[in-house]
């Protein structure tokens, strides 16, 4: 392959590889933006969401099939399931602990994370689960390249969830308090606006969100395991604070850059794929130490 196709391959690689990262990036900055809380359990979340497709498309198939039919409502089955968890999850474990200091819900999250971990790693005795489709490896080919419709399908689905969320948050009664929670919530309680209500909503949102890309995870890769939340849980964190945690375009841009960042990074002669966890990784640091805010951050100023 020259170097224009490894270009363009690479590219096509980082869209679905930069999706993934994006919609779990968005839970993070969803639930930081309204509660200030970096939910580590969110990378679990999109782990169990993997599994109740998984499960779904299992049950399904022998009414809808192993297509694209039978895949869509396991998807939407497991969004819809994945999103009351991640408020019940807020509802039983982060809730109570709204006034309390910002560790004891931060060490919280981190224990739901491991009761998710555990609890999935128990029922399926640690083994890896074949994500069995009926889609095949057809596609488009442009010389030495070969862009499958799976790929194709994947990344405007992706699109499609950025831009209806895009128009939920701008366009929704529900999306404007989210953003006025996001700058005060005191102010937003004394006028009227149930607090509590659009905090579950917004995990609900974000949770569904990770549901998605897991499910669409487990039909790219074809296997799914319950360690898959944890490094991605990282990635996408990495991605959210890339961009601009708290912001939901930056979690959007932070996901697309880093999956293009670790794609191309990984093509160079001196750093193999084995390396691509470090390269992400090291990254991350850098934004810290130079970028804190992020590329769409912004300076807060609180007032004591």
């Amino acid at each position: 392959m020259d170097l224009f196709d490894i270009v363009t391959q690479q590219i096509a690689n980082s869209l679905i590889l930069g999706s993934f990262y994006a919609l779990v990036a968005l839970g993070y900055s969803m639930v930081y933006g309204i509660i200030k809380l970096l939910n580590f359990a969110h990378g679990d979340i999109y782990m169990v969401g993997a599994f109740i497709g998984f499960t779904a498309l299992s049950l399904l198939v022998g009414f809808l099939g192993d297509g694209w039919l039978g895949i869509s409502a396991s998807l939407i089955l497991s969004m819809i399931a994945t999103g009351f968890l991640g408020v019940g999850i807020q509802r039983l474990a982060y809730r109570p602990l709204l006034s309390a200091p910002r560790l004891s819900i931060l060490i919280t999250a981190m224990g739901v994370s491991l009761l998710l971990f555990n609890t999935v790693m128990a029922a399926t005795i640690g083994e890896y689960k074949a994500f069995e489709t009926g889609l095949g490896f057809e596609g488009l080919d442009f010389g030495n390249i070969h862009i499958s419709y799976t790929q194709i399908v994947l990344v405007l689905a992706t699109a499609l969830l950025m831009v209806a969320l895009t128009l939920f948050i701008n366009k929704t009664i529900y999306g404007k308090a989210m953003r006025a929670i996001s700058i005060d919530m005191d102010a937003c309680r004394l006028m009227g606006i149930d607090v509590n209500k659009v905090i579950a909503l917004t995990f609900f949102v974000g949770s569904a969100l990770a549901a998605a890309a897991g499910v669409m995870a487990g039909v790219y890769y074809g296997s799914i395991h319950f360690f898959m939340g944890f490094i991605i849980g990282l990635k996408a964190f990495t991605a959210a604070v890339f961009g601009g945690i708290g912001i939901i375009p930056g979690a959007m841009l932070g996901g697309l850059l880093l999956g293009t960042l670790e794609s191309f990074g990984t093509q160079l002669s001196w750093i193999g794929t084995e390396w691509k966890d470090v390269f992400s990784f090291g990254l991350l640091i850098l934004i810290l130490v130079f970028k804190p805010n992020g590329l769409m951050g912004r300076t807060e100023i609180e007032r004591m």
